[in-house]
Formats: C-alpha cells, sequence, structure tokens
C-alpha cells in the first residue's frame, strides 16, 4: 500500500506545480495584498480537487466514457469560466477578480477557487488516470480512502503555502512595482489555458 501512495503523491505534486489556473489564482491573490482571500481561495481549490478525488474514487470517468457529452459539456464550461477571469484581470488592474473593489470577501474568494478548479474536466480525468494506473486490480476501501485525504491534504498544504510565500512582502513589493503588467500576464495565461479548453472540446466534438 505504502508504495502505491507515494506513486499517486508523487504525481500529483508534479501536476500542482505545473502552472495552471489554480496557481495563478492563488498566486495573484497573495501577491496583490490579499492574503486572507488567497487562503480561501486555496480552500476553495481543495475542496474541487477533493470532490474530483472522490468522483474518480467511484469511477466517474467510466461515466464520462459513456456520456462524452457531459464531458464536453463541462470542458466547454470551464473554459468559457476561465475567459470570463481572464478578461476581468485584464481590465482591472488587479482589482476584478472580486467585485471590482480592493478587498475580495473571503465567500468570494473560496467561491473563485472552487469553480476554477471544479470546471476543468481535466482533473477528474488526471485522477482516474493516477489512481487506474496505480491501484490494483481490487482496490481496498481503506486504500481508497487514504487515497483521497492525502489528495485533500496535499492541494491543501501546496495552495495554502503558495498563500504565504506570495503575501509575503518582498514579493507584494515587487508586484506592487509591476502591477499592471503581472496581471495582463496573469490574463493572457488564464485565457490561453480557458482557450486551450475550448479548442480541445472543439476538436473532440468534431472527432
Amino acid at each position: 500500500m505504502l508504495s502505491i501512495l507515494i506513486t499517486i503523491w508523487f504525481l500529483h505534486v508534479a501536476a500542482m506545480m505545473s502552472p495552471g489556473a489554480n496557481v495563478l489564482l492563488v498566486s495573484q491573490l497573495a501577491a496583490s495584498d490579499r492574503a486572507r482571500s488567497a487562503v480561501f481561495a486555496a480552500l476553495g481549490v481543495t475542496l474541487g480537487a477533493a470532490i474530483w478525488a472522490l468522483c474518480a474514487v467511484l469511477g466517474v470517468n467510466a461515466v464520462f466514457q459513456i456520456f462524452p457529452g457531459l464531458r464536453l459539456a463541462l470542458q466547454v464550461a470551464g473554459g468559457l469560466y476561465l475567459l470570463y477571469v481572464a478578461s476581468r484581470l485584464w481590465r482591472s488592474g488587479g482589482l476584478a477578480l472580486g467585485d471590482g473593489v480592493p478587498a475580495v470577501s473571503s465567500a468570494a474568494a473560496f467561491r473563485l477557487g472552487f469553480l476554477t478548479n471544479i470546471t476543468n474536466p481535466k482533473s477528474a480525468l488526471f485522477f482516474g488516470s493516477v489512481f487506474a494506473a496505480s491501484f490494483p486490480a481490487s482496490p481496498s476501501p481503506a486504500l481508497q480512502a487514504i487515497a483521497v485525504a492525502m489528495i485533500i491534504i496535499n492541494a491543501l498544504c501546496w495552495h495554502t503555502l503558495l498563500a504565504y510565500l506570495f503575501s509575503r512582502q518582498r514579493v507584494r513589493l515587487a508586484y506592487a512595482r509591476t502591477r499592471g503588467t503581472a496581471d495582463r500576464i496573469a490574463s493572457v495565461a488564464v485565457g490561453a489555458l480557458g482557450l486551450g479548453l475550448l479548442a480541445a472540446s472543439l476538436r473532440e466534438a468534431r472527432s
């Protein structure tokens, strides 16, 4: 069991460390002097990871294979949502992740984190493929429960660590000096992720 859990842990950590919408959201909130909002966004991302991991254990990947239209619809919704976040970032100068004001409420930040993660069906496919490749043919309930708990702990620790690191004064000062450029870069990166999801959906729909 230990070797299986180590494999899953390593693959999940490697995936989280690659730049993506979750990382961009939490780090941008923290660097713009909204550490509390960044922490709540991290909690939202973690809840999304928990749901996708649980769904993978319950076999949602098989449901997506039986009903590919469901996954495509969710993928399109995720792409459109990321484009919405990107457009708000571009227009805001860093203030419109919430309601266009300097402070983002805890509830709004949590919702942003959750929606950013839950609207990306690639998370379900990732966990489904990792679990399928790592689990034995008939995994025990204990192994499944521990794996899901480990995913939750990984996501929580990594994203709250990002919130902490990017909220440090040196990082915030550097961000403040280049706020407009940083927000434009974040907007382009998030928009590219959204367009990537939409392009992948279009290719799959045509195939």
